[in-house]
């Protein structure tokens, strides 16, 4: 079984910065890719940027140049660096990760519980 366990989140004044990080736990034999997706109130759950096992970044055009993603292959984890953050970045953020499994060889999608971080002064 896979888990992904998500920490950081809370609030935080316009301008400000703020971290998340997930790891990856259970039956697992690679974790090709990783990353972060948000979901607004009344909105769709979308990208927020995604790495690669070879460092390949993807990013939103919403965040780029503000957002970081980062991840540790030895430990399955990864990052969120937030920075110059705006009211319109307030959403819940979900790690998310494409695992194969150690037991079977399959490569499933998995999401964390979400993290909510709220952007207001």
């Amino acid at each position: 079984q896979v888990q992904l366990v998500e920490s950081g989140g809370g609030l935080v004044r316009p301008g400000g910065s703020l971290s998340l990080s997930c790891t990856a736990s259970g039956s697992i034999f690679s974790v090709p890719d990783l990353g972060w997706y948000r979901q607004a109130p009344g909105k769709q759950r979308e990208l927020v940027g995604t790495v690669n096992m070879d460092g390949i970044i993807n990013y939103a055009d919403s965040v780029k140049g503000r957002f970081a993603v980062s991840r540790d292959n030895a430990k399955n984890m990864v990052y969120l660096q937030m920075n110059s953050l705006a009211p319109e970045d307030t959403a819940v953020y979900y790690c998310y990760a494409v695992i194969q499994a150690r037991s079977t060889g399959s490569w499933l999608s998995y999401w964390g519980q979400g993290t909510q971080v709220t952007v207001s002064s």
